[in-house]
Order: structure tokens, then C-alpha cells, then sequence
């Protein structure tokens, strides 16, 4: 058993004892960013006179070989260290001799492990930000094909206004650019180095910690030791950002599959993204679109754990924190599998106008629009109300759309209405006569599609 504070103790630490106690099974992971922070943290005690100029190189040189064989598969991080910290420091002393175990010289594994893991969730941050740019990026060439692809909107799952398909999508396009944006705001709150916290109290070393900060590309140091070791709120953040994503991703999911099925095939999905029944031979289903589902409530999991976790820990670092990693971890790869598949999935599938419009009509989702007509004839909009109320009335007991009504039909239910109701009513003139910013007409949609595309271009 590799470990790093033996000194103190008389007796070899139990075996269960040891492996509950290990990291390295889940924050070998880390290998990258804790050589990363070393090659920063030997190339800063250089500068400040704490190590010769050969030493550091041979650290260096050290650290750079041990991450080459580890990526080339030569070298293999194995459960004989207790974590990540103890298998670079042992496999650099074995390498370089004496020289290595100078590497630790002004940190603890405290700050160490606080480094680690802010470079490793920068660098996911990244990714996560890259993902949900080509999912924006798709829903964008879906908005520019579906301008005029007419559907029912709803509210409470219930047929309520004509809008198009391109204006549904939209609305997640701005879920999805919310998000983005989390990931912005989390990225520059959590981006300030810990490194020479020390274990809480920082060190006599005449460390210079803001070019270590430099180095590693952070915008600065942290300012108060003891919140170094201690803080998790930017993984919390973080796992919150995610939930959001997830849910975003489960409603998106939850239309699909909705529109997948037989009642409304509103949609067919690729063969690529879905699978069939072993004993039912007509079944496609949407699993892809399920598993985003259901996986949301996984990441919701990691979130509450952390939140659990964290509540009762006093000032400053607490082993319970090494809890945060496998919360953090699932959670991240979790929503990057589940935002990289439902891109494709959306990208593959195809939409059926014809069905989506001709449920728009069915549904009375023009019936809005007909009240209108009458209004802007001089009824009183109650009035109104009351007239086109009998006029869906009428065509449910006649199993008819309001376009199938002939004018006599329209008229003996009012007089009011002439010729002109039929195009007052049709899905393009209930959709196109919507133009305030944010409506679902043409000439609206376009205009956002133009500043969703600028958007784009600009992050």
C-alpha cells in the first residue's frame, strides 16, 4: 500500500480500512490535470528559489513521462496507491530518485486535490458548453426548415393556438441558450486558483501563488485559505447546471415520444436511435428518447448526494468531501452521453407536415382566430366568445373541422360572417397575422432566426 503519511503512524492500516479510504478506483481520472498542476506548482517554487534549476527540469521531465506512458498504455494507475496524488509522487521517485520528493514541497494534498478538480471541471465546463453549441446549432437548421410547417400548440396537453414547428423549437432553442449561459457564469465564478492553500493555513514557503494562477490560466488566486480546501459550491453549480440540462433534455424527449406515437405520428424516428419489440413485430420504439427520460433523474441523484454531503461539514477540508468525485463524475458523463445522443437523434428524424397540420385544424386551434374575425366585425369579444363556442359545437357533433363549414352552416349560427371567414381562419393567416417578436409568424420567426444565428456566430 503506496502511501504518503506513514511517518506518524506504528501500525499498517487495516485492509478494509485502506480500501474504503482509497480515491484512486474513481480519481485516476484526474492523472492529466494533477500532473498538469505539478509541472505549474515546480515551475513556480523554481522561480522562487525553493528548487534548483535542474531539479525542476528533471521533475519535469519526470512528470511528462509518467503522463505519456499512462495515455500510451505502458503505465498503469493500479489500486496499490491510495490516490491519484500518491501514484505520481511514488512513480516519480521511482523514476528521478531523490529529486522527486521535492514535488510536494509548499502544498498539501488538500490543495492539490481542490486544483485538480477545478481544472478538471473547467476543462468539462468546456465540453459541456461545445455539446449544447451543435444541439443549438441543429435545432437552428430545424427552425430555418419548418417555417411554414403548421402544428397545434398546447397548453395543459390540450389543442390550443396554430403555431408552426419552427416556433416550437424555438422555445427550446432558448432553454438550451439559457443554459449556455450557466455554463458561462459557473466557468468565470469557479476560475480562481486554490493551490498554496496548503492543508488550510497556507505555508511558509515563499510561495508566489499568483504565478502558479498564470500558469495554469486561472484569473487569479483564491483569497481565503480555509474556503479553498472546503469549497465544492462550483460543483454544485455545476450539478445543478446539468439538472437543468437533463430536464430540458426529458421534456424535449417527452414530445418525442409523444409525437412518435400512432395517435399523433407526428414524427419518425431513425432507425439508428430507436429499437423494435422481441415479441412484438410492428413495435418501434423510442428508447434513445426514454433513456434521456429516465437518466434525468440520475443526475438529479448526484446533485441531492452532493447537497447531503456538504450540509454539515465544518470548516475546512473533511474526508466526507472525497465524496464529491463519483456525484460529479456520473453526473458529467451522464448529461455529455445524453446531450451528444439526443443531437443525433433530433438531426436524424422526420417530420410529417401534413399529419401536424391536419391536426391543427382538427384540434380547433383556429377557433382563436374566428372570434377575432368576429370582433373586428363588431361583435363584443363575450359575444364572440359565445358564437364561436357553438360553432365547435356544432362541428363535434358533426365530426367536421370550422374549414369544412359551409358559409350557410357559419351563418346560421351568425350572420355576421361572409366569405372571407374561410381565409381568416386557414392555418398560414392564423399563424403569418402573429408578428410582435417572439410570435410564431414568418416574418417574426425570421428575425429571431437572425439573431439566433448571430448568437451563434459570436459563441
Amino acid at each position: 500500500m503506496a502511501q504518503l503519511w506513514g511517518g506518524r503512524f506504528t501500525k499498517e492500516t487495516d485492509q478494509l480500512v485502506y480500501q474504503f479510504n482509497a480515491s484512486i478506483s474513481f480519481d485516476k481520472r484526474f492523472y492529466e490535470q494533477d500532473i498538469r498542476g505539478s509541472v505549474a506548482h515546480v515551475t513556480m517554487l523554481e522561480k522562487q528559489g525553493v528548487l534548483k534549476a535542474h531539479e525542476k527540469d528533471r521533475i519535469i521531465e519526470g512528470l511528462e513521462s509518467i503522463k505519456r506512458d499512462v495515455e500510451d498504455g505502458t503505465l498503469e494507475i493500479t489500486d496499490k496507491y491510495e490516490d491519484i496524488h500518491s501514484f505520481v509522487e511514488a512513480t516519480l521517485i521511482e523514476r528521478i530518485g531523490d529529486a522527486g520528493k521535492k514535488l510536494h514541497t509548499g502544498r498539501s494534498r488538500n490543495d492539490q486535490v481542490a486544483l485538480d478538480m477545478k481544472l478538471y471541471v473547467r476543462d468539462e465546463v468546456q465540453e459541456l458548453d461545445k455539446l449544447l453549441k451543435s444541439l443549438l446549432e441543429e435545432l437552428l437548421k430545424l427552425m430555418k426548415e419548418n417555417l411554414d410547417t403548421y402544428m397545434p400548440g398546447f397548453t395543459h396537453l390540450q389543442k390550443a393556438q396554430p403555431i408552426t414547428l419552427s416556433h416550437h423549437l424555438g422555445a427550446y432553442f432558448e432553454m438550451f441558450k439559457r443554459d449556455r449561459l450557466r455554463m458561462s457564469d459557473i466557468y468565470k465564478r469557479m476560475n480562481y486558483c486554490p493551490l498554496g492553500s496548503g492543508a488550510l493555513a497556507g505555508t511558509t514557503y515563499p510561495l508566489d501563488r499568483e504565478y502558479t494562477s498564470e500558469l495554469l490560466n486561472f484569473y487569479g488566486v483564491t483569497l481565503n485559505s480555509m474556503d479553498s480546501v472546503a469549497d465544492r459550491d462550483y460543483l454544485i453549480e455545476l450539478l445543478s447546471a446539468m439538472s437543468t440540462i437533463m430536464m430540458h433534455l426529458s421534456r424535449f424527449s417527452e414530445e418525442i415520444i409523444i409525437w412518435n406515437s400512432n395517435e399523433y405520428q407526428f414524427v419518425e424516428l431513425d432507425d439508428a436511435y430507436s429499437t423494435g419489440s422481441s415479441i412484438m413485430p410492428q413495435k418501434k420504439n423510442p428508447d434513445i428518447a426514454e433513456l434521456v427520460r429516465g437518466k434525468t433523474g440520475r443526475v438529479y441523484g448526484s446533485l441531492m448526494s452532493l447537497l447531503t454531503t456538504m450540509k454539515g461539514i465544518p470548516l475546512a477540508y473533511n474526508k466526507d468531501m472525497q465524496e464529491d468525485k463519483e456525484f460529479a463524475f456520473d453526473a458529467i458523463d451522464t448529461t455529455k452521453g445524453c446531450l451528444a445522443l439526443f443531437t443525433g437523434m433530433i438531426s436524424t428524424m422526420k417530420f410529417n407536415p401534413k399529419r401536424m397540420e391536419d391536426s391543427a385544424k382538427n384540434g380547433f386551434t383556429n377557433a382563436t382566430d374566428a372570434a377575432d374575425y368576429l370582433v373586428n366585425h363588431g361583435v363584443p369579444f363575450r359575444d364572440a366568445h359565445g358564437i364561436v363556442g357553438q360553432l365547435v359545437l356544432y362541428c363535434i357533433e358533426k365530426n367536421i373541422a370550422l374549414d369544412d363549414m359551409s358559409l350557410e352552416e357559419f351563418q346560421a349560427i351568425s350572420p355576421v360572417f361572409e366569405e372571407d371567414i374561410y381565409e381568416a381562419i386557414s392555418m398560414e393567416t392564423c399563424v403569418k397575422m402573429r408578428n410582435t417578436i417572439g410570435a410564431p409568424g414568418q416574418e417574426a420567426m425570421k428575425k429571431v432566426i437572425a439573431l439566433e444565428e448571430a448568437y451563434l456566430e459570436e459563441v
